[in-house]
């Protein structure tokens, strides 16, 4: 019977002999959003003198970290970041060449980036937080997370498990053994939380005209926000709703607890909450621990648009930053200025429209700075990314209604748009329109 603890400690590291044991020129994915690992990432800037030049891949940064936000290690490593939050953001404001932003879409970023860097020659290193290990299996745990860290592990060319006793254990396909890492590094932190949003005024009126649109026995994707979790709180009336989802939410609790959701009748996986990574407060980690009824799937898998409308019914809610008047849909960007990044929200759009009597839903405020200005344009601002094509989009919601885009022509989207519209704005969208011969 093999002795996996005296395994372990053969490959055991303090965090400095592991950081000292990566190549000097490589590119190292780390897991993501909560899931970061924090002694890599919090130290890294320690060891400048060791590297040539490092590449850190890694998606929704939520700790401060030296080695990509302050301008003296600019010549040594770049944060190339699938999804900005407000460190990537800040830093890109700051113009250090610190944080590159890398396109996708999620169901594809791991084997994409890992192609990627077999094409240009690089080493290629996973470094990710994990569970203790089992002491009788030798098997640790992936945790919150695996969009695209087991892909990426079952692929590098050095592995380093940073283990974490505060990491919960989830059912699905999350293990990792002991004979898949190189090196194992303990360092015990919290695992960072985020706040749940209260909805305002406006995200409730969104919400009011979106939850009509779920049916009883719907499969939903929700993401998080103030408008996602104001459509949950209008849906505990729901019956046999179902979980299908890139990202498990808080609210998805309280539904499963005020009996909307059950899963029941959902017609792939039913009985299961079905994501690909968790983000929350303490108390969702500890309801996801060792739960029977959660199940964490590869991001490859879980976001695939084909795999998402295998679910009937499926409704996929997401939120914009804007949108043209023959429906391009900009989620990501400020003009030129990354802002977050696309995620998921293409592969569970695309999904939910081509489902069995399925709805993707995308949904704004109608007015941005205060109400200074229509988050419904006539195009988008130059350099703005189209997160969702119009040829994809079926509905969009604001404040002021619902917009049924899918199959209407430019003419007919002008007019949906306009409705739903500021008020204030809908005249001169019009006229906007009309001098693009749009009417």
């Amino acid at each position: 019977m093999a002795d996996w603890n005296e395994r372990y400690k053969v490959k055991k590291r303090s965090l400095e002999e592991a950081v000292r044991s990566l190549p000097r020129q490589a590119t190292v994915v780390v897991s993501m959003a909560c899931m970061e690992p924090m002694g890599l990432l919090g130290n890294l800037h320690r060891f400048q003198e060791h590297f040539e030049f490092l590449k850190v891949a890694s998606c929704l940064n939520l700790g401060q970290f030296p080695f990509c936000e302050e301008e003296r290690y600019q010549n040594t490593f770049i944060n190339e970041n699938w999804f900005f939050g407000p460190p990537a953001r800040k830093t890109q404001e700051l113009g250090f060449k610190l944080v590159d932003y890398l396109p996708n879409n999620l169901h594809l970023a791991g084997l994409q980036k890992v192609e990627a860097e077999r094409e240009l020659g690089r080493t290629l290193v996973f470094w990710g937080m994990v569970t203790p290990m089992q002491e009788k299996s030798g098997f640790f745990n992936l945790g919150l997370s695996n969009v695209y860290e087991l892909d990426v592990i079952e692929r590098a060319d050095l592995v380093v498990l940073e283990v974490n006793q505060s990491v919960p254990w989830l059912f699905g396909e999350t293990q990792v053994h002991l004979n898949q890492a190189d090196l194992v590094v303990e360092h015990p932190h919290p695992v960072p939380t985020i706040p749940i949003l209260e909805p305002s005024e406006t995200e409730q009126q969104i919400a009011a005209h979106i939850a009509p649109l779920v049916p009883d026995g719907a499969t939903l994707q929700i993401a998080i926000g103030g408008i996602p979790n104001a459509v949950a709180r209008l849906l505990s009336d729901k019956r046999e709703l179902g979980i299908h989802t890139e990202m498990f939410t808080e609210s998805m609790i309280d539904l499963f607890e005020a009996g909307a959701i059950t899963n029941r009748q959902k017609s792939l996986w039913p009985g299961k909450f079905v994501f690909t990574f968790a983000m929350g407060t303490e108390r969702m980690y500890r309801w996801l621990e060792n739960n029977p009824g959660v199940l964490e799937l590869r991001g490859r898998y879980v976001n695939d648009p084909f795999v998402v409308a295998r679910n009937d019914h499926m409704v996929s809610i997401n939120t914009a930053l804007s949108v043209d008047l023959t429906g391009q849909v900009c989620s990501e960007t400020l003009g030129p200025k990354q802002f977050s990044g696309t995620g998921g929200q293409l592969d569970t759009h695309r999904g939910a429209v081509e489902s069995k009597g399925g709805r993707g839903i995308i949904a704004l405020r109608s007015t941005a700075k205060g109400g200074a200005i229509s988050t419904i344009v006539p195009f988008l601002p130059p350099g703005s990314a189209v997160t969702v094509p119009r040829q994809d989009v079926d509905t969009i919601v604001t404040e002021h209604g619902v917009a049924a885009l899918r199959g209407r022509t430019v003419s007919q989207r002008v007019q949906a748009l306009v409705a739903v519209a500021h008020p204030e704005f809908r005249k001169s969208l019009l006229r906007e329109a009309r001098t693009l011969h749009y009417l």
